[in-house]
Parts: C-alpha cells; structure tokens; sequence
C-alpha cells in the first residue's frame, strides 16, 4: 500500500461511500424509535457539536470575523437548503419508500443540478452529461416498469423530489460559494451545518415532539453523527485533492448497489432483475451526468 497511494486514495472514498450507504439501513432502523425530521435534526446537531472546535482554530476564527453580511445570507441559506430541506425529506422519504428508491431518487439531483447550471451559471452540458441524462431516465422507467404505487409510495416520491430540488438548488449555491475561494470548506460546513440543523431539531420537536430514545438508539445516532457524517464527509474532502471527477463520479454512484445490497441483508428489501438493471442503468447515467460537475466540497447529497 506505501507504493500506491493513489490506490489508497481510492480505497478510501469506497470506505467512505460504505460508510454513507450503511447510513440508509441505520436511519430506516432508527424511524421505528425516533421520528424523521427529530432524528435528522439530532444526527446534524451532533456533528455540528463535533465540528465546533475547529471553528475556533486561528485560521477558521479569521475567516469567520471576516464574514458579510452577504456571506451569512448565502450560508444561512445553503443551511436551509441542504439540512433543513435535503436531510429533512431524506428522513420523512425513507420512513415511507425502500431505502434503494429513496437512494436511487437522489441520483436525480445532478440531472437537476446540470439543468439549473444552464440558466444560473451558464454552464452548458456536453454530449456525453446528455448522454447521461437519457440513460438516468430509460433506468428510473425500467426501474418503476410497470408502475403501480401506492398512495404511500407516491407521497414519498412527492417528499424526495421537493428533497431533490432542495438538494439541486443548494449544490447550485454550494459552488457558487465555493468557486468565489472567500470562505474555505470547513468553515462554510460548519455554519451552514449549524444552522440548518438547528432549524430541523427545533421543527422536529415542535411537530413531532420529543421522543424516548433507548441506548441503542444513542449509540447509533452518535456512530451516524460522528462516524458517517463529520468524519466521513473529511475523508471524503481529502479524497478529492487526488482522485479524478471521473473516478470520484464512479465511486459514488457505487453507493446505489451498495444501498441495495445492505438493504436486502439487513432489512429485507429484495429487488428483483429488473429493478436492478434499471438501477444499473440509472447508476451510469448519474455518473456520465457529473463528469463536469463533481467538484470538491464539504457538502454530499448521499449519507
């Protein structure tokens, strides 16, 4: 391993990508103790609690005192849109559908993402993201094929794509942030994560009220809070210093088998052969889809 780094490298995004498949069994596991923005409101809040102390570093306090009152709009929003909003769906969806239709919805955002880069950052798509786009589609009606939801399945889906909007939206607003180079990644993570997670605990509690947690639950909110989002989302910032937007885009849409995978293990979910070529096909697509636009940030739209 000391002779290939790059390898090591690699091996680390797929640990951290198994880390935020892993997310999806737990969280499903977790709905049947803690409702869905309550418990997402708590994972956040907890890896915000972590992250602090690095807001206090010499360099991080800098960067903070010398913040706008533009520059706290855009993070305060950002917190919104993808805390508030992203993680908030995310948990009402998968307290509703599969975790692998919750996971393979997501996937819809770089579709989102590279429509709404036309209009708002002049960024045009090559043929190979159109490309993309075609095969992203054929595999969600392959996947769905034919269709017959019910009432629950469809409010779900109706939850996930206001959640894919919210995410588009805030990666729209995440690269925006970042390409201006004012504001370094952990700082922008640590507000904007404090802030939309603030916003969902306090609406989980006011909506959903406060719930008995067991011991079990505690150590799998901790283990999500610290493990697979403060220290997962690090690993994964570094990974992006060495690995390609190719190799990362690739890496990351592993996560839809993954997802799969865990969740016919541990919760019972089977697919059958045409719900898994549909997602196959799905999974290339989104990939072809974020060739350009897979850029380094503390933000993800999975885990």
């Amino acid at each position: 391993m000391k002779n290939h780094p790059h390898l090591k490298v690699i091996l680390l995004a797929v640990l951290v990508t198994f880390l935020w498949s892993t997310s999806f069994v737990i969280i499903k596991i977790g709905l049947s103790e803690i409702p869905p923005l309550t418990f997402a409101g708590l994972r956040y809040s907890i890896a915000f609690i972590f992250l602090l102390p690095f807001a206090f570093t010499k360099k991080n306090a800098s960067v903070i005192r010398n913040l706008d009152k533009k520059d706290w709009i855009k993070l305060t929003l950002l917190g919104f849109l993808f805390y508030t909003f992203t993680q908030g769906t995310q948990f009402i969806g998968l307290s509703l559908l599969p975790a692998v239709t919750v996971s393979l919805w997501l996937n819809f955002t770089p579709l989102v993402v590279a429509v709404l880069a036309i209009f708002l950052l002049r960024e045009s798509p090559s043929y190979l993201q159109w490309i993309g786009v075609v095969l992203f589609i054929i595999g969600i009606f392959t996947y769905f094929f034919p269709v017959d939801l019910s009432e629950k399945h469809v409010t779900g889906l109706i939850v996930m794509t206001i959640g894919v909007l919210a995410n588009s939206s805030s990666a729209i607003l995440g690269r925006n942030i970042n390409r201006e180079a004012k504001i370094n990644p952990v700082v922008i993570t640590i507000i904007s994560m404090g802030i939309g997670s603030l916003i969902l605990l306090i609406s989980g509690l006011t909506i959903q009220g406060i719930p008995s947690i067991s011991f079990q639950m505690i150590c799998y909110l901790l283990w999500l809070a610290i493990i697979n989002t403060a220290l997962a989302f690090t690993i994964w910032n570094f990974t992006l210093r060495t690995l390609s937007a190719m190799e990362s885009s690739i890496i990351n849409g592993t996560m839809l088998i993954q997802i799969a995978i865990l969740a016919w293990i541990f919760l019972g979910e089977s697919i059958t052969l045409r719900e898994g070529f549909g997602m196959f096909i799905a999974a290339c697509g989104a990939v072809l889809v974020q060739l350009r636009y897979k850029k380094p940030s503390p933000l993800n739209d999975e885990g």
